[in-house]
């Protein structure tokens, strides 16, 4: 018979009526002691373990529904299916090469600096035990929702003329390629994160994904619209966003939704997480209002895509820096972030003359290293002492070198990014072919790639 463990509040409870007797005792034993401590360490571990698989579900929210309806909403009526099936299929076949080997790989025992090994296939050796601490089993799958939705964010690029069937092998080679082995380098003590290698020693900031998550995915998008060309008829008023009001919805589950995304990259219920919950609301918050403000001047009307792209953009320019610095900080991080990824949408775009359909790079790509860089200004001691015994973490400590480090990350992340998401295309275009025909990009992926349509009309009998 399994012995059922006692749950975090009666495990509270004991140790608090515990130490209320050992308070009144006349003779406390060192053995009362150090039960007391083994209960309450026994609580902590309970609640950082229900914060961590409660930041997983709201994180798995993020992409359905919150990506799903934020990038369906944005595309034309007869792609809406195509776009929402694209990250469906990212949370199916991602979680599955994630328990396979994807895991093993990111965050596995190997010694190497460039990958985790395959000493985890299969999740072998991956426990739920919480006797040391917070369970494996919880941090694997915690990690896995951002193995989800990054691949998923790049689809946004290339929205509308893509088919599915070129999907399946993409995502596969990219999440292989470039996934995989990037979260090895920055979280899983690989190259850049101090891990010895033939180079200059590295030890980048990047809290919640902003080289890991954004800056990967805007630069694969960026490759992908360049690669791809223009939709058919593009630019030109028909690719005005069909339902904006489920966009808005989408965008207001994924600022709920990044709360588990920064806060629960703490991998605690501690004062690191409260502070990162609070950089990133603010945040948020910031560029939000600057990407309105600067719209409501250049263009004479503040807009709501404006708003929620402010919010979306504000949310990963504070992802890299949230465990690492002050509410007032990720303000400002906010509102220099909006107004960046304002005018990289509004300006660069245009000057480059590609379609990024969903504006992948201009928010992600660039808003992740406004935000990488930023990292290495503000970071600081007096909320994360990363590098221990009170060493100065980021340029307002009086390390200022630690922005040439950030610098340094975003350019390995962007080579790698660039290089292999080129190489994927070629291979997968030249043996299966990525793009839909002209009349098949005109009838739409909804009816093409998958034979339904997202809204039937009604007819009178």
């Amino acid at each position: 018979m399994i012995r059922k463990r006692p749950i975090p509040t009666l495990t509270a409870l004991a140790a608090f009526a515990l130490l209320a007797a050992v308070s009144f005792a006349q003779d406390v034993t060192a053995a009362d002691i150090a039960e007391l401590k083994a209960m309450i360490e026994e609580a902590k571990t309970y609640a950082n373990n229900s914060w961590i698989m409660t930041s997983s579900a709201i994180v798995l929210m993020m992409t359905a529904p919150g990506l799903i309806l934020f990038y369906g909403g944005l595309v034309r009526a007869k792609n809406v299916l195509s776009v929402m099936m694209q990250s469906f299929f990212c949370m199916g076949l991602v979680s599955i090469l994630w328990l396979v080997y994807g895991y093993s790989v990111a965050l596995g025992d190997s010694e190497s600096p460039y990958w985790g090994g395959l000493g985890k296939m299969f999740l072998a050796g991956v426990s739920s035990d919480t006797s040391e601490g917070l369970p494996e089993m919880t941090v694997m799958f915690f990690q896995l929702m951002f193995a989800i939705i990054t691949p998923a964010l790049i689809t946004g690029a290339f929205a509308e003329r893509f088919r599915f069937r070129a999907l399946v092998p993409f995502i596969l080679l990219w999440s292989t390629i470039v996934y995989f082995p990037l979260t090895n380098w920055v979280w899983g003590g690989g190259i850049l994160a101090g891990g010895e290698w033939f180079g200059p020693h590295i030890e980048g900031l990047d809290f919640a994904g902003g080289t890991v998550v954004h800056i990967s995915s805007g630069v694969s998008a960026l490759v992908c619209a360049l690669y791809l060309g223009r939709r058919r008829g593009y630019p030109g008023n028909e690719f005005a966003p069909h339902h904006l009001v489920i966009s808005a919805i989408g965008a207001g589950l994924l600022w709920v939704g990044w709360f588990g995304f920064n806060a629960g990259s703490a991998l605690a219920a501690d004062s690191i997480a409260s502070n990162a919950f609070a950089a990133t609301h603010f945040s948020a918050a910031g560029a939000a209002v600057s990407w309105m403000v600067a719209e409501w001047i250049t263009r004479g009307k503040p807009s709501l895509l404006g708003v929620i792209s402010g919010v979306v953009a504000g949310l990963v320019g504070v992802t890299p820096a949230a465990g690492f610095i002050t509410p007032v900080s990720g303000l400002i991080i906010g509102l220099v972030t909006g107004a960046v990824c304002f005018g990289a949408v509004t300006y660069l775009k245009p000057a480059l003359k590609v379609d990024d359909s969903l504006d992948v790079f201009g928010i992600h790509g660039l808003g992740g290293m406004v935000g990488a860089l930023l990292t290495g200004v503000f970071a600081t001691v007096a909320v994360n002492d990363f590098f221990g015994e009170g060493a100065p973490v980021g340029g307002m400590d009086g390390n200022w070198g630690q922005v040439g480090t950030q610098a340094l990350t975003i350019v390995i992340t962007v080579l790698l990014a660039a290089v292999a998401t080129l190489g994927i295309l070629l291979l997968v275009d030249k043996t299966i072919g990525i793009r839909p025909s002209e009349e098949d990009e005109m009838t739409g992926l909804d009816l093409v790639d998958h034979g339904e349509t997202g809204y039937h009309r009604l007819t009178a009998e």
